[in-house]
């Protein structure tokens, strides 16, 4: 998984899912200084409510 990609997903879709979630926390110790600032911009989104942590579903 790839934050930056989990980020925009993330942005387009409003939500983050719980695995999600628990993969951005255990990898916070590897980020570079810009994944932590996006990680810092996805609490910032999710403290907002403009992110709601949940599930997707997909479109066919």
């Amino acid at each position: 998984m790839n934050l930056g990609s989990l980020f925009l997903k993330s942005i387009s879709s409003g939500v983050i899912t719980s695995d999600e979630m628990n993969w951005v926390t255990s990898n916070q110790p590897r980020f570079s200084r810009v994944e932590e600032a996006t990680a810092l911009k996805l609490g910032r989104l999710l403290d907002r409510g403009l992110i709601q942590i949940g599930c997707r579903i997909a479109h066919k």
